[in-house]
């Protein structure tokens, strides 16, 4: 097969899965995850129902995929955030500035019945490894800095400031986001010595 024509069908077909997670998701946000069909998938997207079985079995599989989509965003955005910074202390607060942002956001844009199917999803523990692979990253460069405190381990750090900072996604203003970050970020300050 010509490498053109190779080229032209991955297209196309990433084109009509983007085109089928979009349109789920618009869906889902005007009725809930537990009202949308297949065939209402199909009827938006303008493809037939037989097409769409080629991509996704079910919904819940389409809501996965969109799921994923929308972590490797967020982890991409916190890598850029990570690396446009000058030094680890402010990789640090960028990360978990950005990470607070990414959940109170989450929270504002949610869909009845979307948690319960997500939560579910075995793609989104992949995304927590990731997530707490790079807060630790972050934070062991900058307990090396000395930026952070370094009698508590990186990974135990990473933890701590992963589920801390998910209680953005229930506060209830962007103040708050940001004094929330200042609390996490205070606890994590070197410990004096002497």
């Amino acid at each position: 097969m010509p490498k053109l024509w190779t080229d032209t069908v991955e297209t196309h077909r990433r084109e009509v899965r983007d085109a089928v997670l979009h349109a789920t998701w618009k869906l889902v946000s005007e009725g809930g995850a537990l009202a949308v069909t297949m065939s209402q998938v199909a009827a938006e997207v303008g493809i037939g129902r037989a097409t769409l079985y080629k991509y996704f079995p079910d919904v819940e599989s389409i809501l996965r995929a969109w799921h994923e989509q929308q972590v490797e965003a967020h982890l991409a955005q916190l890598t850029e955030l990570r690396d446009k910074s000058g030094d680890p202390a402010a990789a640090l607060a960028a990360v978990l500035g950005g990470y607070a942002k990414i959940c109170w956001h989450r929270t504002r844009h949610g869909v009845d019945g979307l948690e319960g199917v997500l939560h579910r999803a075995v793609d989104g523990v992949r995304g927590v490894d990731r997530l707490h692979a790079l807060f630790t990253d972050v934070l062991r460069d900058a307990a090396g800095a000395g930026a952070v405190r370094s009698d508590v381990a990186p990974g135990e750090l990473a933890s701590y400031c992963v589920h801390a900072l998910a209680a953005a996604g229930h506060v209830p203003s962007k103040p708050a986001v940001e004094r929330l970050v200042g609390v996490v970020v205070a606890g994590l300050a070197p410990i004096p010595e002497g």
